[in-house]
């Protein structure tokens, strides 16, 4: 049975990029007999505002959009992310980080998909683990791995390539995991068979198929559908103030006439469907 999930975090309003995701996730479950979730991702450190859940939870039913079973917390799973963290330093793949973003910045030469790529300053080094980010030995965890292969519904069978990210941090100094981590072990926990996200995931998904042979996951399929961008190509997001599905709400629009809008590809002016890369999320 395919399984489906919608994964907002509260740390701002919706807008209808979110309601584009949410409509397409949902939308895809109910055409098979299958199910849909809701999962709320509010591990970010301070930038998680619990006082949003409500709203998120107003602006999907007002879309007319329903899900299976109360709404998943991530915030109720951090032993199985510190117990997959231990698993993997017993394995030899995690090293201590104390480096900051600065210092990542000035001393990458090269670049990946999430921005400068860490050149490994700490891996081998002896470092205070008060307040360290836990990094993967990316070189080490694709060697033991070997081969991978994963598949996307629109842009067919894949071969993983996740050592483009380097020594990615699985868990973060203010966070108990990162967000590669945490998606990759809730799709797990809650069955997903089908991980629907935006094109701009995408290459996220080569990190997520080695963590999978890492911990012994299921492998579910991928589903990374096109954005809905502004004038300038880039995406819709919370930090530029993209606008709020919740003042159309309570402006009186109709929630359910918009979804259907949007399953028709429809979008007001100046929006449109495109895949939105290369651009500030």
């Amino acid at each position: 049975m395919i399984r489906t999930r919608f994964a907002p975090s509260p740390n701002g309003p919706l807008h209808l990029g979110h309601a584009y995701a949410a409509v397409v996730a949902h939308d895809l479950a109910r055409a098979r007999g299958g199910e849909f979730l809701l999962r709320i991702e509010d591990i970010d450190g301070t930038r998680s505002r619990p006082e949003l859940v409500p709203d998120i939870i107003a602006d999907l039913e007002w879309l007319g959009l329903t899900w299976d079973g109360p709404p998943v917390f991530q915030f109720s799973r951090l032993d199985r992310y510190a117990q997959a963290a231990d698993r993997l330093k017993a394995m030899g793949l995690l090293y201590p980080c104390q480096c900051t973003r600065a210092d990542v910045l000035a001393a990458a030469r090269e670049h990946g998909p999430d921005g400068p790529r860490y050149p490994g300053t700490c891996r081998g080094r002896a470092v205070d683990l008060e307040g360290a980010a836990w990094r993967l030995d990316m070189a080490k965890a694709v060697a033991l791995a070997g081969p991978l292969e994963w598949v996307d519904q629109l842009a067919g069978p894949q071969v993983a390539m996740p050592g483009q990210f380097g020594d990615i941090v699985l868990v973060r100094k203010e966070a108990p995991a990162s967000y590669h981590l945490a998606a990759t072990l809730d799709d797990a926990a809650d069955g997903i068979t089908l991980v629907t996200r935006g094109r701009d995931l995408f290459a996220a998904s080569h990190v997520h198929r080695l963590l999978q042979a890492l911990l012994d996951l299921p492998v579910p399929t991928w589903h990374h559908h096109l954005l809905i961008c502004e004038a300038d190509g880039r995406k819709l997001a919370k930090r530029r103030g993209s606008p709020a599905l919740a003042d159309l709400r309570l402006a009186g629009e109709d929630g359910r006439a918009m979804a259907q809008a949007l399953r028709m590809d429809q979008f007001p002016t100046g929006l449109y469907l495109g895949a939105g890369l290369g651009f500030e999320p």
